[in-house]
């Protein structure tokens, strides 16, 4: 299968998840046979922290404007299987119109974004990524989110056949590593500051901080304002690169996951930090938020906190309590939760819609090969 994705960035994973999760895919994609090329703007931020320059059996295609690629956007959709659309991707739109109107290729459009996507929505904010002619066109409408959130893609937004694609981890690059001593803590915390994360931070993290104060906290993070409320035993590392990912995770007895509060309210929405943190062998203690269980046993394979006294509760588990969770959840990870599960979950939907669409005219043993 040759697979054309028009996206945000892969080459640079600085300051946004979808680089990451692409790559994974893109790796797995490899190994089962397929092609991907991506196209990406070559826009400032990403050029000067680029981390990425060869797709493996692709093409990372490079523009600088949208007029000087079309041809070539052209060129690739014609023997293209399927060609996707994704969130916040600078030139959506156009991508969009080109891709509804190539025949014979399965058409997708995949929101990585979907809560924000519709609080935009409802803010009456413009998109770059969907125009005029909604969703209702494409063959296929992936979420990064799931639950309610497929019904308002398809009841606001016009999508016709819909489905999960959640997050993932590629334990080739995520897995267990010797701790760091720089890294070591008894509670880590990795995300860029977010104001709408702070409540739950206090409650969580913070507090916590001031009631075990012989206990190590470490945050891991970027623009975190200079009135952020430290506690002497709180440490922070600024601007941890995406490669310190699997030291920061694998040096910490236990790390704190708490979700942005438009996903939390969505539901059915897990970080790809979760799956990373757990591939790396670390117990994981996060907020609550609908749909959960079903990607994590709570109690077994995660511990859940609501309150302060919920996390004092689970930093004074016994380490071998500890172990037994993250084993548990490691194990979890890597039975359900791989790029390489995404990868065939992805494969299915794409040929599903292959034989399922009357615009497309190819066969599932086409998008198969």
């Amino acid at each position: 299968m040759k697979l054309v994705v028009f996206g945000l960035t892969i080459s640079s994973s600085w300051g946004n998840g979808h680089a990451t999760l692409w790559r994974g895919l893109c790796r797995s994609l490899a190994r089962q046979g397929h092609r991907v090329i991506f196209f990406e703007k070559n826009v400032p931020y990403y050029a000067s922290n680029r981390d990425l320059f060869v797709i493996p059996s692709g093409e990372l295609i490079l523009y600088d404007s949208w007029s000087t690629i079309r041809d070539r956007v052209k060129a690739e959709l014609a023997d293209a299987d399927a060609a996707m659309v994704t969130s916040y991707c600078p030139d959506g739109i156009e991508a969009t119109d080109l891709v509804l109107d190539t025949p014979r290729v399965v058409r997708a459009f995949y929101d990585l974004d979907t809560p924000v996507t519709f609080s935009k929505l409802q803010a009456k904010e413009s998109l770059t990524y969907i125009g005029s002619r909604g969703l209702g066109e494409f063959d296929l409408v992936l979420s990064y989110t799931g639950g309610g959130a497929l019904e308002k893609m398809q009841s606001e937004l016009g999508a016709q056949r819909v489905a999960p694609l959640y997050g993932h981890v590629d334990p080739d690059v995520h897995h267990p590593i010797s701790p760091l001593s720089h890294y070591v803590s008894d509670l880590s915390y990795l995300g860029t500051y977010a104001a709408d994360r702070q409540a739950a931070l206090q409650r969580l993290f913070i507090d916590p901080a001031g009631i075990r104060p012989q206990k190590r906290f470490l945050i891991g993070g970027a623009q975190y304002p200079d009135n952020f409320p430290w506690q002497p035993n709180i440490h922070f590392v600024r601007h941890l690169p995406p490669s310190e990912h699997p030291a920061f995770f694998s040096s910490s007895r236990l790390t704190l996951n708490i979700t942005r509060h438009a996903m939390a309210e969505m539901g059915w929405c897990p970080s790809g930090r979760l799956f990373e943190a757990s591939a790396c062998g670390v117990p994981i203690l996060t907020d609550d938020w609908e749909g959960l269980d079903s990607f994590f046993e709570p109690g077994s394979e995660i511990l859940i906190a609501r309150t302060t006294e919920d996390a004092v509760a689970a930093l004074d588990l016994s380490d071998a309590e500890l172990k037994r969770i993250s084993r548990a959840s490691r194990e979890r990870t890597l039975t359900e939760h791989t790029s390489e599960h995404r990868a065939r979950e992805l494969e299915a939907l794409l040929a599903g819609a292959s034989s399922s669409s009357p615009s497309t005219g190819r066969s599932t043993a086409m998008m198969e090969a």
